[in-house]
């Protein structure tokens, strides 16, 4: 069922300061333009890596979900991983019939990546915020 790593998202309270340590501090050269989905509370920006990407996530509005993530961690830091899976349909179905508590209405919606998305709850993947998105169609 699970597929490649396709992204760690951070959380960062300025994504402007968070790409200065990404390009100064390790050497980052591909980095994507900061871009708005207001839908999901949140500006979003790509670093790209040889092997996969760091998606900033910085709030936007007043009723972002980042909010409460950043009110316990201030400077920011890694909020989830992100893997792809074929059918993300069945990836849910197959968890929730294992137990496992997906988040929000359960339904996907669409990601940063243009291709749906869930996230499944940390109780059940060891702590971690894990979300699932559909393989980009072309992506292999």
């Amino acid at each position: 069922m699970i597929g490649k790593l396709n992204h760690v998202g951070v959380a960062t309270p300025s994504i402007e300061e968070a790409v200065k340590v990404y390009r100064d501090l390790l050497g980052a050269t591909s980095i994507g333009e900061k871009f708005s989905m207001p839908e999901q509370g949140v500006w979003v920006c790509f670093v790209n890596l040889p092997n996969s990407q760091i998606e900033l996530i910085e709030p936007f509005g007043a009723e972002s979900p980042i909010h409460n993530f950043l009110a316990k961690n201030p400077a920011g830091g890694q909020h989830h991983i992100c893997f792809e899976v074929d059918d993300l349909i069945a990836a849910r179905d197959d968890l929730r019939s294992k137990g496992a508590t997906i988040l929000g209405t359960g339904e996907p919606r669409i990601g940063a990546h243009g291709v749906p998305i869930i996230f499944v709850h940390p109780r059940n993947m060891g702590g971690v915020l894990v979300e699932l998105m559909e393989t980009p169609k072309g992506a292999h």
